[in-house]
């Protein structure tokens, strides 16, 4: 059986405080803990008024430290804003005090709009072509096998642990993919961007993947995906009205500081063109009953060739959202044992 686990971009639903929507995703990892999901990601984005945090690593710490057995990672960590050393020594402290719990999600987008991007970088050359081997340097530090003749050979990423966090290349494209096979990381797709080609990137990934010495011998795959489940289609179709309106926003560059409710989604004066883009937007999304969002998540596996797959469920509403996310591994028949 396919495995589940959940992406978490913590959205501040409309008439609540960055604070609530964090303590709101820490209830959700718990919640995800018990059901027995496999991971839970967090993402990185930055200077975006509707997302209550733009540090995963702090949030992973967090996470890690409020539930006894689920994965926690980054999905992920934007390397080219940052030294590959430090990335290795956030993450390294994070699998010494969760060992085997830790996943580093890498990604090589800015994560945000280009004016952040250049306070990230202010007074740094970043040229991204240099990605690759940021994150070989990273796999380096963490199995302390840093190749001979490097200029940081010597150098220990703290703490020294015997242990290491998954690494995973993420993106949208055929690039990443290839990065991913080149280098012999586990790879993963973010479907639920809309973004087509996902399903020719991992075939490109599986069919030319070269197993790196210290990582995963064969590759290893999944996808992020939108789903939104409820007992009846039609309450299902009602809480993915505030996604549609949050989308349906960035598609037309308009920045919303929350998740709307359902509420300020069905009085949106929508345009007929509005609601094309909403059809257009559905189509790479999965909501229903139990039933039906089982019967999509097992076909989309099928379809992309992945084990393991990710829900990103923005609902308003915390109790739905939950409920969705039961929902579904009441279909899946998990447990967390």
């Amino acid at each position: 059986m396919i495995k589940l686990g959940v992406l978490d971009q913590v959205f501040i639903s409309e008439g609540q405080t960055a604070t609530e929507a964090l303590q709101q995703s820490t209830r959700l990892v718990q919640a995800a803990d018990t059901l027995g999901y496999s991971r839970f990601w967090v993402s990185e984005h930055h200077a975006m008024p509707a997302l209550a945090f733009s540090s995963p690593e702090v949030l992973i710490a967090h996470l890690a430290a409020a539930t006894p057995r689920i994965r926690v990672g980054s999905g992920g960590i934007m390397l080219p804003h940052y030294s590959a050393y430090k990335v290795a020594e956030n993450f390294r402290l994070l699998e010494a005090l969760h060992p085997g719990r830790i996943d580093l999600g890498l990604g090589r987008a800015p994560g945000g709009m280009p004016l952040a991007t250049r306070a990230l970088q202010q007074d740094k050359h970043v040229d991204v072509s240099k990605y690759p081997q940021q994150v070989l340097d990273i796999v380096g530090y963490f199995y302390d096998e840093m190749p001979a003749g490097h200029p940081f050979e010597k150098l220990t990423a703290s703490p020294s642990i015997p242990t290491a966090p998954e690494i995973w290349l993420l993106g949208s494209s055929d690039e990443s993919a290839r990065i991913a096979a080149m280098l012999g990381t586990s790879y993963g797709f973010a479907e639920f961007f809309g973004t087509p080609g996902g399903e020719q990137a991992i075939g490109y990934y599986n069919e030319h993947f070269q197993p790196h010495p210290s990582l995963e011998s064969h590759p290893r795959s999944m996808i992020a995906t939108l789903a939104i489940c409820a007992e009846s289609e039609e309450e299902a179709n009602r809480l993915a009205t505030s996604s549609d309106l949050l989308f349906l926003g960035i598609r037309k560059g308009i920045e919303m500081e929350f998740l709307p409710s359902v509420q300020t989604a069905a009085a949106y004066p929508y345009r007929e063109l509005d609601l094309l883009h909403i059809q257009q937007i559905r189509q790479r999304r999965i909501i229903g009953t139990p039933t039906q969002v089982k019967e999509k998540l097992l076909q989309m596996g099928t379809d992309y060739n992945v084990g393991e797959i990710l829900i990103n469920s923005p609902i308003h509403d915390e109790k739905a959202r939950v409920r969705s996310y039961e929902l579904i591994a009441d279909a899946f028949r998990m447990t967390s044992e």
